[in-house]
């Protein structure tokens, strides 16, 4: 490759990577615009442009040039200008990992430790310090696994040419060449690890998010959709009793103002993330918004006592389904049993309507609340399943590990309603 197109790739580098460092800082601080931090905390990434001020290291080798102490200046000179446009190219290179990686880049360091094994063989005195110069460079690109090998041979290489050209100042280019190298590696290392963990941090945060805005939409699509569908069918059923009994019509009303000041409540533990369910007070309901909707109620529950947890998440299985049946399946009866042994507690809502898809609207399996419900349960170890039933209807199972409590298992209970 001749000199022209080496210097044309170096300036190539040298745009390119201004023009990402500059992309990078207003990144860097379009991130601490978003999370509030100041300026001075977080700096843009580092480039190529943190090493370039040690190329003042060739100056004594450029002043020899300039003031005729070295023969074939032509030859020197060229030398000399390689060696920098290589240098830019490779620590330029180095901050990325595919390009740090790349057999371009690896390349360019082996053409510039050969030629700075020539000048500084040739020339001696202040053309040694291309091999410090070397060093960082191959710190630079040579992080990992094997830096402990290529520091030490990069190491001893300097030391013998140093040796047999000046004698006993091998030692200290030796000892220059091993440091450059080993320090730009560990703190070109320790700033990739720190940016690494940053993003990290910033990709939890947004994941933490994204996770309490889904638990917070699941949980007001639960509570919303079941109340506004019981306040809906009371208000019906109290519309078709006011002609015939006032009394029985005031008593529906009852009921929507009680469901509607308890749905505020729920709502502010919701926002708060503090509320808990109860299965008890959920087939309560159930009970009552199906009877509402001319829904026979048929509620059988036995088993030990569970846990608040456990009680919680069938609770809304029973609230999901329930509001289901009310709207979509056109049933005159629903069926709700809750069967619990010493490990696993089941339960299961069925009703005799048009089934999953028949009726306009009908959520069916893959129902968004049906399907935010599976997820909850599954994290929790249990399962859902949503299917029509054998004989027509539509069936909700769910199925948990039953939780320890500090408490004596009562006797079956079984109630029909």
């Amino acid at each position: 490759m001749s000199m022209r197109n080496r210097v044309s790739r170096g300036a190539r580098a040298w745009r390119d990577a201004r023009a990402e460092w500059k992309a990078d800082h207003a990144r860097a601080k379009a991130a601490r615009r978003e999370h509030g931090r100041p300026a001075e905390e977080l700096g843009p990434p580092p480039t190529g442009f943190a090493l370039l001020p040690w190329l003042l290291m060739g100056l004594g080798a450029a002043s020899n040039l300039v003031q005729g102490k070295t023969p074939h200046p032509w030859a020197g000179g060229a030398g000399l200008l390689v060696f920098n446009t290589l240098y830019v190219y490779v620590v330029f290179r180095a901050f990325h990992r595919q390009t740090r990686q790349a057999p371009s880049t690896r390349a360019a360091v082996a053409a510039m430790t050969l030629l700075t094994c020539a000048l500084a063989g040739t020339y001696g005195g202040a053309w040694l310090a291309l091999f410090p110069l070397l060093g960082l460079a191959v710190g630079a690109v040579a992080r990992g696994r094997h830096l402990g090998r290529v520091g030490l041979g990069l190491t001893v290489l300097a030391g013998t040419v140093a040796g047999l050209r000046e004698g006993w100042d091998a030692v200290s280019v030796s000892y220059g060449t091993f440091l450059s190298t080993m320090v730009t590696a560990a703190i070109l290392s320790l700033s990739e690890t720190v940016r690494e963990l940053r993003d990290a941090r910033e990709e939890l945060a947004r994941r933490a998010v994204e996770q309490e805005r889904l638990r917070f939409s699941r949980d007001l699509h639960d509570l919303l959709g079941h109340t506004l569908s019981v306040i809906v069918v009371k208000s019906e059923a109290a519309r078709r009793l006011a002609p015939r009994s006032m009394d029985a019509a005031l008593e529906q009303v009852s009921d929507i103002e009680a469901v509607g000041r308890q749905a505020l409540t729920e709502i502010r533990e919701a926002v708060t993330g503090y509320r808990e369910g109860s299965l008890a007070t959920e087939l309560d309901r159930a009970r009552s918004a199906l009877t509402a909707a001319a829904v026979e109620p048929v509620v059988q529950l036995s088993g030990p006592p569970l846990s608040a947890q456990t009680e919680a998440l069938l609770g809304w299985v029973v609230r999901e389904a329930v509001t289901n049946v009310v709207r979509h399946s056109r049933a005159t009866s629903c069926t709700i049993t809750v069967a619990g042994t010493a490990e696993r507690v089941r339960l299961r809502v069925s009703d005799d309507g048009v089934g999953a898809g028949a009726a306009p609207g009908a959520p069916g399996i893959g129902g968004t609340g049906l399907k935010g419900l599976a997820e909850r349960l599954a994290t929790a170890g249990g399962s859902l399943k949503a299917e029509p039933g054998a004989r027509g209807g539509f069936t909700v199972r769910a199925e948990l590990p039953v939780e320890e409590r500090e408490s004596t298992p009562d006797a079956a209970l079984t109630e029909s309603a």
